[in-house]
């Protein structure tokens, strides 16, 4: 008996040990290309203007570091950083929580139209979330100004950019999309009969509540706090436009490091602690992420939902809907009603501080037609169907690589999420989600200035770093997808024949031909809304639309406000469509975004 339970393990160990060592070399080959672009567009340019701010330290390469560490300033800065994100990864989940249960448990109409809306926000860039918060509650923001005409004020009496509650609610407005999505669909296929079990044996709702559901839910709960984490934490155009000078955290402090006092060592140093703290909440997501493919009991939705039959479940249904429509739809609403819209004030008494009794002057397209007038006679002037096309070709070059890249990572995560390579690897993955985009775009005009990567004035580069950040979207969008293919159906097609490639083309691309068409969605919207890194390597002659919107909010009057509204509406609804289309083609609430 002794004898044959050694055997019995050491076949079981020599077992594990062959499934951890037999397909290095395939996961290797799968991993060649995602490494290999890493390594060229992100830990070279990284590296590289690392290596140049340094270099100009007179004191070394310590010194910086000495000096970041025993400043009082730079404390302050970290401190409010990490707070700032810990109130906002707090106040996301006390909203998208609730959220999360209503999509899980329940049949309503709309539902999917709602999630959609929810997203739209996720993938909209900095600007336009600033831009829409600020025509809702800005000093000459919807409310303000209604307010002011009715009341016949002179100032706006709410007084809403430039403080923290800004700062909070724009975070909330765009990360509450994370747990409706990450903890809602998990949520969804959990087994309701265990929560009936426990109430079978005595325990009511709330003790089935905190002792059987929140700790299957745990995995997800947490994974969603530390992606909410990470964007709030690496958080930049709300920050600096919303929460204006007195607010600075390590990523507009890169920033004003860099462009306004040129303190390339300072400014490194700060990017280096930003890389670290986000490579520590990267390693524990992936972590918690991977522990939600562990075998649990999973049902389909079919049996999992129902439908909001109680009068008091349609209350609070009914009131949670109009919170979350009221917290997405007011700001978007507002951006695209200010767009069309014609504001005048009716006194100057207070011209010197910007304000005066508006009155709206009826709905008007004159922003959208001035779009297509060059009144400055700008040399880098470019019409809005020229600035869409330009962001549509990069939008599509995205996509191919980010799918490119993307789809054998996800494949080597899927066939197996326990090997040591995926879990190394694995966290690296998100880390160019939490690098400063200063950072990285003076890094990409470092590096690639030289043959054979003289990319520096190649419309390539754009969307080079597109797919940067689209990617890692792409992996997690297909990773479960391809996790969930029973490995008996490829095992079937092989015995009666198939080749791997046949296998490949009829089993495995027929099972996630939806998973690949979210994914391209969402690297489609993502390449449409980013700026960061953009605004640092885009030439001027070829603007895409957050870069046109930025010149046009930059420039002062109310003719150019009007257009960056118009422009911001239009992005909106791009990346709505986008949205629609993404929930249009999910498989069963499959993918962790």
């Amino acid at each position: 008996m002794d004898r044959n339970g050694v055997t019995l393990k050491t076949i079981n160990r020599t077992a594990t040990s062959n499934r951890l060592r037999a397909p290095s070399i395939k996961l290797l080959l799968l991993w060649l290309a995602p490494l290999a672009f890493l390594a060229l567009f992100y830990f070279f340019p990284l590296g590289s203007i690392l290596q140049v701010s340094f270099a100009r330290s007179e004191s070394g390469l310590i010194a910086p570091i000495q000096q970041a560490l025993a400043s009082p300033a730079f404390r302050d800065v970290l401190w409010f950083t990490f707070w700032q994100a810990s109130l906002s990864t707090f106040l996301t989940l006390a909203i998208g929580l609730p959220g999360a249960y209503l999509f899980a448990r329940y049949q309503f109409p709309g539902k999917s139209t709602l999630r959609a809306m929810s997203g739209i926000a996720f993938v909209l860039p900095t600007l336009v979330v600033a831009a829409a918060f600020n025509a809702l509650l800005g000093p000459q923001g919807l409310v303000n100004a209604s307010l002011m005409s009715v009341f016949g004020l002179e100032q706006p009496p709410i007084m809403f950019t430039h403080t923290l509650y800004a700062i909070l609610l724009a975070h909330v407005f765009y990360n509450t999309t994370i747990v409706l999505r990450l903890v809602g669909d998990f949520w969804s296929h959990l087994d309701p009969k265990l929560g009936q079990a426990a109430q079978v044996l005595g325990a009511n709702r709330w003790r089935t509540l905190w002792h059987v559901t929140l700790p299957l839910l745990s995995p997800a709960i947490a994974s969603a706090a530390v992606l909410t984490f990470i964007f709030t934490f690496t958080s930049f155009g709300v920050i600096l436009v919303l929460g204006g000078p007195q607010f600075s955290t390590l990523e507009t402090e890169i920033y004003y490091q860099t462009v306004s006092l040129f303190n390339l060592p300072l400014a490194a140093t700060l990017a280096l602690i930003q890389l670290a703290c986000t490579l520590a909440l990267t390693i524990v997501y992936t972590r918690l992420a991977n522990r939600l493919s562990r075998p649990l009991n999973l049902r389909p939705v079919e049996f999992t939902q129902r439908r909001l039959t109680a009068w008091r479940q349609r209350i609070l249904a009914g009131a949670y809907i109009l919170l979350l429509l009221m917290l997405i739809l007011t700001p978007l609403f507002a951006l695209a009603f200010r767009s069309v819209s014609r504001f005048e004030r009716t006194s100057t008494t207070t011209a010197r501080q910007g304000y005066g009794r508006p009155e709206w002057g009826g709905f008007t397209l004159d922003y959208y037609r001035e779009l297509n007038i060059n009144r400055r006679e700008s040399l880098f002037y470019a019409p809005p169907t020229t600035t869409i096309a330009i962001s549509l070709l990069y939008a599509s070059v995205t996509v191919a690589l980010a799918l490119l890249l993307g789809t054998p990572a996800a494949w080597a995560l899927a066939r197996n999420r326990e090997s040591i390579l995926n879990r190394s690897l694995d966290p690296l993955l998100m880390l160019p989600l939490g690098t400063s985009a200063v950072t990285l775009g003076l890094g990409f005009i470092v590096a690639l200035d030289r043959p054979p990567l003289d990319l520096r004035a190649s419309p390539l580069l754009i969307p080079l770093a597109h797919t940067l950040v689209a990617f890692p979207f792409v992996i997690r969008s297909l990773t479960p997808s391809l996790h969930s293919i029973s490995p008996r159906v490829r095992q079937a097609a092989s015995v009666m024949g198939a080749s791997p490639s046949k296998v490949f083309r009829h089993i495995d691309l027929p099972l996630v031909g939806r998973a690949l068409l979210v994914a391209a969605a969402f690297a489609f919207t993502i390449s449409m809304g980013e700026f960061g890194a953009t605004a640092l390597i885009a030439r001027p002659e070829y603007p895409t639309i957050p870069i046109a919107i930025y010149r046009l909010i930059t420039r002062p009057g109310m003719m150019n406000y009007g257009q960056a509204l118009a422009l911001s509406t239009i992005l909106m609804l791009v990346t709505g469509f986008g949205m629609l289309a993404i929930e249009r083609f999910r498989i069963a609430d499959v993918g962790e975004f």
